[in-house]
């Protein structure tokens, strides 16, 4: 029989409708995790740019592409810092999503994050998809080294540049001692994903209330992290009350960090913060949360 392409894909997480499994329950009768990733990234000025917000003149490229990676540049300078006022301001820890090389390009910042008890996320060694990766093995390894050589101690969870994965990586990751992933955008809840050295889990992400979606792909108006957050969580609070889910906000200094963006973050987090039954963590906290209860199951 023919198999499916991409069915190594499938065989890492069995189909199951959230509607039949054992009910998982967050701490006192809460609704919904939410979860806020935070993306600081390397674009190297030798290179063509991850993204683009103006196209090169008359349609030849450039490089370098300054004014591209100025406008990612600014983030680092300038809008990482509102992230950092605004998630301060509400007693709210981000997982910190960084290029292992960013820990010494922006020390500052890393620093920051690291005083402020954000949980440090591997996001690949420099902004590279995985499968323009030469060697994936040890630049996840360098990642977790440069991590662990900034905090004290490795990241736990992982999420690839541009969630991008070949068939190997979930692999190589599970053998580099990372336990969980936020590629795999499938699901409102925790799923356990088979490797080749044991299970990995996948804590719910998002590419819906991201702003590189909202603001750079979709390029939709200032208030759409707002609108687009508000109803999904009041979807999701509504649904949490007989199923918890987790909700993911992704957000990027050089985009929601900017000055008519940031305003509608807050907001979002006032909107969220004014309901009982929520529960603010980190990726790790998730993935605890998750083990402990399916280990009552086992």
């Amino acid at each position: 029989m023919t198999q499916e392409p991409g069915h190594s894909v499938r065989n890492r997480a069995p189909y199951l409708p959230i509607h039949k499994r054992p009910r998982l329950s967050l701490p006192n009768g809460a609704r919904v995790a939410v979860w806020t990733i935070v993306n600081v990234e390397n674009w190297s000025p030798l290179g063509a740019m991850p993204r683009t917000v103006l196209p090169p003149p008359m349609g030849n490229p450039l490089l370098p592409d300054v004014p591209n990676w100025a406008w990612h540049e600014y983030g680092m300078r300038v809008g990482f810092w509102r992230f950092l006022e605004v998630l301060g301001a509400r007693k709210l820890k981000a997982t910190f999503a960084v290029n292992g090389t960013a820990c010494e390009l922006y020390r500052e910042a890393c620093q920051a994050a690291l005083e402020a008890g954000w949980e440090f996320m591997g996001h690949g060694f420099v902004q590279r998809p995985m499968h323009r990766v030469e060697d994936q093995g040890s630049a996840i390894r360098d990642t977790i080294a440069a991590i662990k050589a900034f905090t004290g101690k490795p990241p736990r969870g992982w999420e690839s540049p541009g969630l991008t994965e070949t068939d190997e990586t979930l692999d190589l990751l599970a053998e580099a001692g990372i336990e969980y992933v936020a590629d795999w955008v499938m699901d409102e809840q925790p799923v356990a994903l088979a490797t080749r050295t044991g299970s990995m889990v996948s804590v719910p992400y998002t590419v819906e209330v991201n702003d590189v979606v909202i603001s750079a792909v979709q390029q939709q108006p200032s208030d759409e992290i707002l609108r687009r957050g508000r109803d999904q969580f009041d979807r999701l609070y509504l649904e949490g009350k007989t199923a918890p889910r987790v909700m993911a906000i992704s957000i990027h200094p050089y985009l929601t960090g900017v000055p008519h963006r940031i305003k509608y973050l807050e907001m979002l987090y006032d909107y969220i913060l004014r309901h009982d039954g929520v529960v603010h963590w980190t990726g790790a906290e998730i993935l605890d949360w998750y083990r402990a209860e399916t280990s009552k199951m086992a």
